[in-house]
């Protein structure tokens, strides 16, 4: 096998690629990429068996074949490289690999090509066609959301539910909760809901292009399809929580703020809090809204305090800082809204003014106030 490319190419794919590849894996081959040569178009792909990444690129070739290179020293044997030509060349029956420039020679034991997982074989009808903009929009909006608790699988993904209205993704974590809704699909033939793993959609946004992106869906995967790149996901076959149930609809004190302002106070003021429950407290009435937090353990304390625009009955209700922070951050808006009821009931907020196609909603729960 033997190919001549450009490093910055290849460079280019493999940092896309390599991201899938796990750190240390109980199956060492995934720790591999695998190089596939059929005359000049040269198939690299990645593994971690939930999810598979596959980019094609344009080389010289000499000697079609395939084989599994170490990840983490290609890359960064190439990332250390300046800009010039490198000659790939693999002896398949002893696995070992040489990559040649015009100033050095570096050689690498790979694995056959045999060894490697086989990469799913979509066979998926239903798609979806999207901006990549669009679908880059969509995951940074809901996936910060997601929850870590492996107890809990269907809420470790992001759901999305798909109809003749258009694109809905929700992601919950228990604590906060984010649902989004697009309805400016270009090409839609599919009606259905998926849960769709983090890791996934993190690939996605690091990896997609400008380009459309087409989304094709099974029955256990997903498919991801932009510019010369594919990436397929295992979906997470659970059944969502009944997330529009803990959605309160009664919220009727609306409290608009200027988001950057809020959020540069959250911040100050949050440092002052304890570092256990990372609560800040807000007090708000007569269009003036305070802000504090304190720790206890260490006597610490912080107070600011803003203008708003807030004319109902006063309330105080506390919330970790932490989900306030992470909220106020995907949210692009000049202003926010804040719906609320009581103390112990979810507050609602909302970009003062929603964008063109789109309907945002993040929620959080509030944490009980230290008397």
């Amino acid at each position: 096998m033997k190919f001549t490319a450009p490093s910055n190419e290849l460079q280019k794919i493999l940092s896309k690629i390599i991201g899938v590849v796990p750190a240390k894996s109980t199956l060492p081959i995934l720790e591999n990429i695998l190089f596939d040569l059929k005359k000049n178009t040269l198939k690299i792909s990645a593994t971690d068996l939930e999810v598979s990444m596959s980019a094609t690129i344009d080389v010289k070739g000499n000697e079609d074949g395939s084989i599994t290179v170490p990840a983490k020293r290609l890359m960064e044997t190439i990332r250390s490289l300046s800009d010039v030509g490198i000659i790939f060349s693999a002896d398949l029956s002893s696995n070992k690999i040489k990559l040649i420039t015009e100033t050095g020679e570096y050689t690498l034991l790979g694995e056959s090509s045999e060894e490697f997982p086989t990469i799913p074989q979509f066979k998926g009808e239903d798609r979806i066609v999207l901006d990549g903009s669009v679908l880059r929009r969509i995951i940074a909006r809901t996936n910060f959301s997601v929850s870590s608790d492996e107890l809990r699988p269907a809420m470790t993904g992001v759901l999305f539910q798909v109809s003749a209205k258009g694109l809905r993704a929700v992601a919950t974590d228990g604590h906060r909760l984010v649902r989004y809704s697009f309805s400016g699909i270009k090409q839609a033939q599919l009606k259905k809901d998926i849960i769709v793993p983090a890791k996934a959609l993190n690939l996605v946004v690091k990896t997609s292009e400008e380009t459309e992106t087409t989304l094709h869906v099974d029955a256990t995967h997903v498919q991801f399809l932009f510019g010369n790149t594919v990436l397929t996901s295992r979906l997470i076959e659970e059944h969502y929580p009944n997330y529009e149930s803990v959605i309160p609809l009664e919220n009727e004190k609306s409290l608009l703020v200027n988001r950057d302002t809020l959020l540069a106070s959250v911040r100050r003021v949050s440092l002052y809090s304890s570092s256990t429950t990372h609560q800040v407290r807000f007090s708000i009435k007569n269009n003036e809204m305070k802000i504090a937090a304190e720790d206890i353990d260490f006597g610490g304390e912080a107070r600011e305090k803003m203008a708003c625009k807030y004319s109902n009955a006063e309330i105080e209700i506390g919330f970790n800082s932490t989900y306030v922070i992470d909220i106020l951050s995907h949210i692009d808006a000049d202003e926010v809204i804040f719906k609320l009821s009581t103390p112990v009931r979810a507050a609602i907020i909302t970009p003062s003014a929603q964008k063109e196609n789109e309907d945002l909603l993040m929620l959080v729960m509030p944490v009980r106030l230290n008397v």
